[in-house]
């Protein structure tokens, strides 16, 4: 997400740095570097137009040239203009009590998430205690009441549907009057979209739109589409007047336009952003970590918050004590990463870390996924006193056995007991730390031990050495798939 926007400011801001002494002149010229940035981001031109004449009036003035580190105070400049622009947002929903029926209404075009998002939608508000009613007004696409029922069953909320009508506004009346019946508090109702805007799906929206009288129109983008995103929300936005923004796809290849331009053209808010395929992959959008995204700065807010709602809290009060205690094994260590992979993809949560995005792009070429299924496959072919003292118990002959166990070369086994007394070090040094320190630590050693489970790099070249070529990084691949097709020849053999 935002990656080359991201790549882009970097460059620009590193320019800037690099430039000694900041005058009124090579701070322009970095500026540039910037706006042409958000322009390849497929950045709406008015919105960078503005936005760059904030951020230059700020960045060229006397306070930022003379400050001690001029380059950092354009950074902060930049970070609060994004902010600016993509907030304030309002996540509330604005329910009725639970006594009432709060109607819903999504809204977007064919292929934006639309169907998926009331899903992913309905979930949040089961979730948070309310009994809602997914509702098919789709009517064109009898596919998309087809999808909106299996998503409903998957998440265990009930789907109003009529296949024999053709007006989505009979079916909205007739919804709300079971919701009543049914004791729903909450409709929301997944309306038609078309492949693109045209009169007849605008009138068609009107239509429910005054009949049905939502409490709330929400317009569900998807980000991939950059700027005919924000074109198409300004047209719904004229013809039904939007409550807010939904931004689907958000964890694609989005350069990021949609999510910079739709709050400042349209002036309706993003409520919240879809980071994935799941049906709870839907978070609520703060412009404020976003931003700090945008500029490598990661988001660990947000990621502490997934920990506390994935982690088995039970188990961390366990993992707790047993560190007071200074009790590790690689037992405790397969449970912490266990914990972690709940979390999502390796590179997905590096980036939410401040400084380990940079970290993380290091090692892009190499499958630190599949290492780190290599590492815990080692683990499970210890027995449990190899596991409580590997320094102590793994000999020669037992390195071996574990190597065939997890279909790995012996010294793969060896770097991973020579590692574990610095692995037990770390784990008890979090004893009585917040959550959110816990998890920089645990998924720094996870990227340490997932690109180094065979040494083919070292913790210097982790911690900023020099970085792989793109030969040395294929030899290291070709290398390895010889070794695992040469070990799955010698176990078919034994096998034989």
């Amino acid at each position: 997400m935002f990656e080359a926007l991201q790549d882009g400011l970097s460059s620009a801001f590193k320019t800037l740095r690099g430039q000694g002494k900041l005058s009124e002149g090579n701070m322009r010229d970095g500026l540039k570097l910037v706006e042409r940035s958000l322009l390849e981001a497929d950045v709406s031109f008015s919105v960078v137009r503005d936005f760059m004449k904030r951020v230059s009036d700020e960045a060229v003035g006397e306070r930022v040239l003379k400050s001690l580190n001029p380059s950092q105070q354009v950074v902060g400049i930049v970070y609060q203009a994004l902010v600016d622009l993509m907030g304030p947002v309002d996540h509330s929903l604005h329910l009725k009590g639970k006594n009432d029926v709060t109607v819903l209404m999504m809204c977007g075009l064919q292929g934006s998430g639309k169907t998926t998002t009331s899903g992913k939608l309905g979930r949040l508000l089961k979730s948070a205690g309310r009994s809602p009613l997914l509702v098919a007004c789709d009517l064109q696409r009898p596919a998309a009441i087809d999808q909106l029922h299996i998503i409903g069953d998957q998440l265990g909320i009930p789907v109003f549907s009529d296949r024999t009508q053709k007006d989505p506004v009979v079916v909205t009346r007739a919804a709300i009057a079971l919701a009543k019946k049914s004791a729903n508090d909450v409709i929301v109702l997944d309306t038609a979209g078309r492949l693109h805007v045209d009169d007849e799906l605008m009138e068609e929206l009107k239509r429910v739109d005054r009949q049905a009288a939502p409490d709330q129109v929400l317009l569900v983008i998807d980000s991939m589409t950059g700027q005919d995103a924000v074109n198409s929300a300004k047209a719904f936005n004229d013809a039904l007047e939007l409550d807010g923004v939904i931004l689907t796809k958000l964890d694609g290849d989005a350069r990021g336009g949609a999510a910079l331009s739709v709050k400042h053209v349209t002036g309706v808010p993003i409520k919240f952003i879809g980071v994935g395929e799941h049906l709870d992959a839907l978070e609520e959008f703060h412009p404020d970590r976003m931003a700090g995204r945008i500029l490598g700065q990661g988001d660990i807010l947000t990621l502490v918050e997934k920990a506390q709602r994935e982690f088995d809290q039970d188990e961390m009060l366990r993992q707790e004590e047993r560190l007071r205690k200074g009790e590790f094994t690689l037992d405790d260590f397969r449970a912490q990463m266990r914990q972690i992979s709940r979390l999502g993809p390796l590179q997905k949560i590096m980036g939410m870390i401040p400084g380990m995005g940079a970290l993380m792009k290091q090692v892009e070429d190499l499958d630190a996924e599949g290492d780190m299924k290599r590492l815990l496959g080692i683990i499970d072919s210890m027995t449990p006193d190899e596991k409580r003292n590997p320094t102590k118990v793994i000999d020669q002959s037992r390195r071996r056995r574990i190597a065939a166990g997890a279909g790995v070369e012996p010294s793969e086994v060896s770097d991973l007991v020579k590692q574990f007394d610095a692995m037990a070090q770390v784990m008890t040094s979090m004893a009585g730390k917040g959550l959110r320190e816990r998890m920089k630590m645990v998924s720094q050693l996870q990227t340490s031990m997932a690109a180094n489970p065979d040494g083919a790099l070292s913790r210097k070249k982790l911690g900023g050495g020099k970085r792989l070529s793109s030969a040395e990084k294929a030899r290291l691949k070709k290398q390895r798939e010889k070794e695992m097709r040469k070990r799955k020849r010698e176990q078919k053999g034994k096998g034989n």
